[in-house]
């Protein structure tokens, strides 16, 4: 199976069961992390961009892929992209290499 396709399943699929926990503390992490990246004083581009750096430093493959999808939804550039992977790379440290190279074959998958 596609490795975009096996993730957003996964993702959709445990995010039914989520909210279907009816738990207000997670309803209210959920909404919160939507609203961080709604347009406001930086716009939703830049947002994706500081998401997906961080996502790499934190090492959270699961949060790598979902903003890279999102950098794809954006209309983001393989360049603009690799750019901010090695800021990323170079902030993180090398330990963040193997999460590197998932997110460059996340994003060729993107692509095909």
């Amino acid at each position: 199976m596609d490795i975009v396709k096996q993730f957003n399943d996964y993702r959709s699929k445990m995010n039914v069961k989520i909210a279907e926990a009816d738990n207000l503390i997670i309803k209210r992490i959920f909404n919160l992390d939507t609203n961080a990246y709604a347009a406001g004083v930086l716009d939703v581009k830049t947002k994706e961009l500081i998401g997906l750096t961080c996502s790499l430093v934190l090492r959270c493959d699961d949060c790598v892929k979902y903003h890279l999808g999102k950098c794809r939804e954006l209309g983001f550039t393989t360049e603009e992209v690799n750019e901010a992977m090695g800021v990323a790379t170079l902030v993180g440290g090398t330990i963040v290499i193997p999460h590197l190279r998932r997110a460059f074959e996340y994003w060729e998958a993107l692509h095909v």
